[in-house]
């Protein structure tokens, strides 16, 4: 943070520098020397001045997050809850919260090592009982996965760029039960908190990381079954848009990997679908890329799997 700020700082001395010269050269008595110089420090001046807007704004949003209050909420912790959660853990949060990609969520992958440009370290943090959720409510961890912001209300940048935040309220739920029955994994010392990078910060101000709004109400998902209904569902939270497009024709995110249309899929049967992402291995024997998480989408059950295909298959 304080990097961050002492940049801008320098940036903002260095407009005001540049504006000041602009002045003095226009004041020159030489043509040349008043033209050429008063376009080329001014133009400097506004481009540095842009800069700085962007990076002063791009820290507001970063370090001063929307979100909403802590409520009372009281988590039971039915088998039930945990075993859902479990499977939801086990799909989409072990991802980042896991150096194996399997349970338990004992965090520490720096997630921002395998982005294509530098926006930072950003570790993922322990999510089992030995790490710093023990010491926050069940309130608290609602908000974290609702409006992606820690028990400080700080914003988590990476959370935010995911769709975690349209798991209904009762998947959410599970989540917590889930996170709190896992067996403590203790670690030496805590990762290091989110350190992004002026980069980063610029494009959190310019808007060119995701900044989803703010969800209000409810979430209610609709009953399990393998229908388009809840393969839509599935879909509004899993990351599938961030690397595959908004309308699953194909990514374009500067930071995310650029993944093929998946209406690739209209041309598989369910069975070539579900061996697809079990295997890692397309219809075609190609080999999907690493940086698919198919392992972890594979171990959604037969009915979430047909879910999505009738999804897929739906799309026009």
């Amino acid at each position: 943070m304080f990097t961050n700020i002492l940049i801008l700082i320098v940036l903002i001395l260095a407009a005001v520098a540049l504006g000041w010269l602009t002045r003095r050269v226009w004041g020159s008595k030489n043509a040349v020397l008043k033209w050429a110089g008063s376009i080329i420090s001014g133009l400097l001046t506004l481009v540095v001045a842009l800069v700085s807007v962007v990076g002063l704004l791009g820290l507001i949003k970063y370090y001063t997050p929307k979100s909403h209050p802590v409520t009372g909420l009281k988590v039971e912790g039915t088998p039930e809850q945990i075993e859902r959660g479990r499977g939801i853990a086990s799909v989409f949060c072990a991802g980042c919260h896991s150096a194996t990609s399997e349970l338990p969520l004992s965090g520490g992958v720096d997630i921002g090592s395998d982005l294509p440009v530098n926006l930072g370290h950003f570790y993922s943090v322990n999510l089992t009982p030995g790490g710093p959720l023990k010491d926050w409510s069940d309130g608290e961890i609602f908000r974290a996965l609702r409006d992606n912001v820690d028990n400080k209300g700080q914003r988590l940048l990476f959370m935010a760029g995911t769709n975690v935040r349209f798991l209904s309220d009762e998947d959410i739920k599970a989540v917590i039960a889930y996170l709190r029955s896992q067996e403590a994994v203790e670690t030496e010392s805590p990762y290091p908190p989110d350190q992004p990078s002026f980069l980063g910060v610029l494009m959190v101000g310019a808007g060119m990381l995701p900044d989803r709004p703010l969800v209000d109400g409810v979430i209610t998902a609709p009953e399990k079954a393998p229908t388009v209904e809840y393969g839509t569902y599935m879909i509004s939270y899993l990351d599938c848009t961030s690397c595959h497009g908004d309308d699953l024709t194909g990514g374009t995110s500067p930071v995310a990997p650029v993944g093929p249309s998946l209406r690739v899929v209209k041309g598989w049967t369910q069975e070539q679908f579900v061996t697809t992402l079990r295997t890692g291995v397309d219809p075609s024997r190609h080999r999907l890329k690493s940086t698919m998480p198919w392992q972890s989408t594979g171990k959604m059950d037969d009915i979430e799997l047909a879910a999505l295909y009738a999804y897929l298959l739906s799309l026009k």
